[in-house]
């Protein structure tokens, strides 16, 4: 260890063929990811090349150190794999934008109801009666008709004129 710490590469590729494999088989059970675990061991390796002077032989073996590396950063990266997915999480949740809030969707709906309720009051009584046969109950203009025992042309003439008055009062363009 002391030589990979002078940079000697003979030294280090040695290492590097006895700790790889035990790096990798641990990293790999605690991200379980092939790719990833690839990714961890190769940094772990590279970082024991880069630090190889902090081993301190009184601490514990050449493979301890080497495997506390690798545990600590695979562990490094589950944490981190999670924080950026619940950070993605809550942007969405923050970004996800509603489709209609329903408090409002439900005021408007109720008052466009009301609205809509005046103006059919503002109506003749056979207006109303006409509308509310056609539009409410769903009859045709030809069962109107029959159930008013009015001619077919004066239902539908007086619909029409209904459904322009609603409009008015409505505030409807177009």
């Amino acid at each position: 260890m002391s030589r990979v710490a002078r940079g000697d590469q003979e030294a280090f590729t040695i290492l590097f063929e006895g700790v790889s494999g035990p790096v990798l088989g641990l990293v790999r059970t605690v991200l379980r990811d092939p790719a990833q675990s690839e990714e961890v061991a190769q940094e772990v390796l590279v970082e024991v090349w880069r630090t190889a002077a902090r081993y301190q032989s009184a601490r514990g073996s050449v493979m301890t150190w080497v495997l506390t590396l690798a545990h600590r950063r695979a562990v490094d990266r589950v944490r981190s794999e999670q924080a950026s997915s619940d950070r993605e999480r809550r942007m969405a949740l923050l970004n996800r934008a509603r489709e209609f809030d329903e408090v409002v969707e439900q005021v408007e709906h109720r008052l466009e109801r009301e609205q809509v309720r005046r103006c059919v009051r503002g109506l003749t009584e056979v207006q109303r009666q006409s509308v509310t046969l056609a539009y409410y109950r769903g009859l045709t203009y030809r069962e109107v008709a029959e159930l008013l025992s009015l001619p077919l042309g004066t239902v539908k003439t007086r619909l029409r004129d209904c459904l322009i008055r609603l409009r008015d009062c409505l505030g409807v363009t177009a």
